[in-house]
């Protein structure tokens, strides 16, 4: 059975997601982690959780165009925006946030790009959906909702102001 998103209070979603990494942050001793959003979605969600936890690293951002493996597979003519990390990856805590976790191929494009950088000392993954389906055995640290979506379904972040999700039929 399909979700109705249109009735989903997603300020209400990052206010829990926020409280759940503030509370993850304090159990692993993480002072001032690096987060970064991908590019669209992810990067809007990762403003708002940037503010709520009050973080003074600059937000870091990344479009994965390159690093997907199924571009060309599945017809992305990609428009790439240029990545920006503000600070060095190497030994950092970094929480990489995304809307939509489906197969996990952008996490995995995202993994690779960050490792292109330097090697961090932990990464968390925080989504704002989790719609399950994984071609690849990622999972995220912090979902926000988990979505029971038919296979024809997609859902995605429209925004930046207001954040809403809206499904169509691909």
């Amino acid at each position: 059975m399909d979700t109705d998103v249109t009735s989903i209070d997603i300020d209400a979603v990052i206010e829990l997601m926020a409280n759940q990494l503030a509370d993850q942050m304090k159990r692993k001793n993480i002072v001032e982690p690096l987060m970064i959003g991908i590019h669209t979605g992810g990067l809007w969600v990762a403003t708002k959780l940037h503010q709520k936890l009050g973080l003074t690293k600059p937000l870091g951002e990344i479009d994965i165009s390159f690093y997907r493996d199924d571009f060309t597979r599945i017809g992305l003519n990609p428009q790439v925006k240029p990545s920006h990390i503000p600070s060095e990856v190497e030994s950092e805590h970094i929480i990489l946030v995304d809307d939509v976790l489906y197969t996990g191929r952008t996490i995995r494009a995202a993994l690779n790009e960050i490792f292109d950088y330097g090697r961090p000392d932990s990464v968390t993954l925080a989504v704002l959906v989790d719609r399950g389906a994984r071609e690849l055995p990622l999972h995220a640290d912090i979902v926000g909702l988990e979505l029971d979506l038919s296979p024809e379904k997609q859902v995605k972040l429209t925004g930046p102001t207001p954040l809403a999700l809206e499904t169509n039929r691909s």
